[in-house]
């Protein structure tokens, strides 16, 4: 299989799988062996389970030969984060302070991802516990960008970004806490999609139950669509689970997209941007006048609520760290320690107050989507920083997910939010364009990211050419 089937998306693979063009058990070969290529560059996988793919691979190329009935996924290769359980592969977090930890069971998304015929690579690396927007950890070292090699992947959905980016698994599925499949989207010019709280069930829960969600790491936007397709519905294990149908995202895809009213807004009132990311966001936001939307810069603000997101994520990490903290604190990542050991100090709020607080930012966003159907901003203040560096030059007063401005607010609200490719740098780094609708509208944000997608299209250049 030839260099150019890396580049074609996920859909795209699955119809030539269909047509009887390629076969299940050759993608899935050429997947591992572009993992044997990439991986002393990338470091994108926590743990490789060929035996298992293959086994996924042969079962799904006997349907089709069969003439049974395909999944959505029906084939394909897909990557987990580390953060999710994949049965009878390690379940680390990132961590030493896991051992040699083996999950027995799959998580619901990934009961659904074998349901619908994906085949499951591995698991890929995290920030551990996913606590950091860049991507290293102190078990599997630092994940690379495809794109250039000495800066970060971004996190904590790192390997997930960078398996995707580099040609390796036709999907990723990550977890967003607090920006961690937005981040790596932009800095690895991906789709991350982040959907309403709930829309994809998350057992057991975790550690930041109220902030969590899981969401696809993709090429395209469809692409994006198909695995959230596949994952969404309603599971009783996860109380924040949602009942309704689900809607047809795909099809919202190829929905017209209308004489939207969008806000835009560069900095959300407290966010310190970098001019030229912000400049190549700016120019992508106005791409959606020219697609019959009308974009309004808005001089609304919403009050920074990092203090209270820092409080809800570090607050339940230290929570399932707390053994961990004392008994072996020197296993730890020594760049979030500190701000763990400070969480844990601090005087426990009741569950009363903290949903006081947060309506108060429900409330600014529920003011603000009465006037506007979605809201535009740059998905990251930067490009992606060098590898090291646990902040980023010129956010050190902030927390190691805190200088990512732009996005743990929708964490907080539990609304959807997407990052898409908005362009690059005079310098060739990726920048990211975040849209954000209203609770439960994921089939708006497939509307706009994929009218965004064909008038701009990005998805064909893969990095690392040479390898």
């Amino acid at each position: 299989m030839s260099r150019a089937f890396d580049a074609l998306s996920a859909l795209e693979l699955r119809a030539l799988i269909v047509a009887r063009h390629i076969s299940p058990v050759e993608l899935v070969q050429r997947a591992l062996q572009r993992i044997e290529e990439t991986e002393p560059h990338i470091n994108a996988f926590a743990h490789v389970d060929a035996t298992s793919a293959l086994i996924a691979a042969r079962e799904a190329e006997r349907k089709v030969l069969a003439g049974e009935p395909l999944g959505l996924l029906h084939g394909l290769p897909v990557s987990v984060k580390d953060l999710l359980a994949v049965a009878h592969m390690p379940w680390r977090f990132g961590s030493w302070t896991e051992g040699d930890r083996v999950a027995t069971f799959d998580c619901p998304a990934v009961e659904r991802i074998r349901a619908q015929g994906g085949c499951i690579l591995g698991k890929t690396t995290t920030s551990e516990f996913g606590c950091k927007a860049v991507g290293d950890s102190p078990r599997h070292g630092a994940t690379r960008n495809p794109w250039d090699l000495s800066r970060t992947a971004g996190g904590s959905s790192a390997g997930a970004a960078a398996s995707v980016a580099c040609g390796v698994s036709a999907l990723a599925l990550g977890t967003d806490g607090g920006g961690s499949v937005r981040i790596p989207a932009a800095m690895n010019r991906l789709v991350g999609f982040k959907p309403s709280l709930g829309r994809v069930p998350f057992f057991p829960a975790a550690a930041t139950p109220s902030l969590a969600h899981i969401g696809p790491l993709t090429r395209t936007v469809r692409d994006a669509a198909l695995l959230l397709q596949a994952v969404s519905g309603f599971d009783p294990r996860d109380p924040h689970s949602l009942s309704d149908p689900v809607p047809d995202f795909l099809k919202a895809c190829e929905r017209p997209l209308g004489r939207l009213r969008i806000a835009w807004s560069p900095t959300l009132g407290y966010a310190k941007v970098d001019p030229r990311v912000l400049a190549v966001a700016e120019r992508a936001a106005k791409v959606f006048n020219a697609l019959g939307c009308e974009v309004e810069e808005v001089s609304w603000t919403l009050p920074d609520p990092h203090p209270l997101w820092a409080e809800a994520f570090y607050g339940g990490v230290a929570q399932r760290l707390r053994d961990a903290m004392t008994t072996c604190p020197d296993r730890l990542d020594p760049a979030v320690l500190p701000f763990l050991q400070a969480a844990s100090r601090q005087s426990p709020v009741g569950g009363e107050v903290l949903a006081q607080r947060r309506a108060g930012v429900d409330q600014a966003l529920t003011s603000l989507f009465a006037q506007y159907d979605l809201l535009l901003t740059p998905t990251l203040p930067i490009s992606a920083p060098p590898v090291g560096p646990s902040i980023p030059e010129g956010h050190e007063d902030r927390d190691p997910i805190g200088w990512s401005y732009y996005t743990y607010p929708f964490n907080l609200t539990g609304q959807p939010a997407v990052s898409i490719p908005a362009g690059q740098t005079v310098e060739g780094l990726a920048v990211g364009l975040q849209l954000i609708a209203p609770m439960h509208h994921e089939a708006l944000l497939f509307s706009a990211a994929a009218a965004f997608e064909q008038a701009q299209p990005w998805a064909r250049e893969l990095p690392l050419a040479h390898l």
